[in-house]
């Protein structure tokens, strides 16, 4: 039996495709699948350099594309999960060093100390307060019942200089 070049494509095709079921992982099935459509270009009588580049071409183009691909299939619906310093803007931490007003202090939240500074005027050692903003390394913290009331005036973003410390 003589096999021809778009014979050997397609077991190309099969071996990679039972690879991707073994590997699981997305790879070797977009090789799969360009191996498939080089067995369609070998087919259509066209020549090896012909061959080479449509696999070449879909398996890079199916490559490339796949996360896009998955994330708009699969992860249509997922909700965002917040994790790290993003996390903890409206948790709740410890007041472990007073906050006096103009001064910061330090608050104690997951377990970590956290240099931070009042919302809500001074803010005694033990205090229970909530995270409303993160500048920095530095929280913007106000007691819980001080959330729900209007909102007091806004700390002013300051650069810090180089070389320099916070005022």
């Amino acid at each position: 039996m003589d096999t021809t070049a778009w014979q050997l494509w397609l077991i190309a095709a099969i071996v990679l495709g039972a690879l991707e079921i073994k590997l699981s992982g997305f790879v070797t099935l977009w090789l799969a699948v360009g191996a498939l459509m080089a067995s369609l270009t070998a087919g259509a009588g066209l020549g090896l350099n012909s061959q080479l580049f449509v696999f070449t071409l879909v398996s890079a183009v199916l490559f490339g594309a796949s996360r896009t691909i998955f994330k708009n299939v699969f992860m249509r619906d997922a909700v965002h999960l917040k994790t790290g310093v993003e996390a903890m803007v409206g948790q709740e931490a410890v007041v472990t060093e007073a906050l006096a007003d103009g001064h910061g202090g330090t608050v104690r939240i997951n377990g970590e100390l956290w240099m931070a500074r009042s919302l809500s005027g001074p803010l005694p050692e033990g205090e229970r307060v909530t995270v409303e903003q993160i500048e920095g390394l530095k929280l913007w913290v106000r007691r819980p019942s001080a959330s729900n009331e209007v909102a007091l005036q806004q700390p002013a973003r300051r650069k810090k200089k180089e070389n320099e410390g916070w005022d």
